[in-house]
């Protein structure tokens, strides 16, 4: 199978598991109680990374080895909006979740969640777009 096709089928991975999460999982924090959500929220995240880390590792691979084989224009771009996901989920995110598992809940850390991840959500989806356009 070809690269550019494994690569696809992960950024499809992923653009489907980001939309779920952007449109289903992060609004349904808000209809928790706190106790509950801090709890519910240890065994989510543990359970997520099971098929994020996976998922985001190949794909930041993938990226890596189609840049430096092939430093096109469209793989160069490609490697840079991963990195910046890659980014944006470590400084942003990370921390959110973190005060969220630590029981320092409030609307507004609830509210963050899902206004800055419309931005991963952007990314993922140009991300797959541009494997789209790759692939033909």
């Amino acid at each position: 199978m070809k690269l550019e096709i494994i690569k696809l089928l992960f950024d499809f991975g992923l653009l489907v598991l980001i939309w779920l999460i952007q449109l289903v999982v992060y609004p349904s924090f808000s209809y928790y109680r706190k106790n509950d959500l801090v709890l519910w929220h240890k065994k989510y995240t543990l359970r997520i990374s099971y098929v994020v880390i996976p998922l985001m590792m190949t794909q930041l691979s993938i990226s890596v080895v189609q840049a430096v084989q092939k430093p096109a224009t469209l793989n160069i771009l490609n490697l840079i909006l991963v990195v910046v996901v890659w980014i944006s989920t470590f400084l942003q995110f990370v921390p959110l979740h973190h005060k969220i598992s630590s029981n320092s809940i409030d609307s507004n850390i609830l509210q963050k969640l899902v206004s800055r991840n419309w931005f991963r959500t952007a990314l993922w989806t140009l991300i797959f777009i541009l494997s789209c356009v790759q692939t033909n």
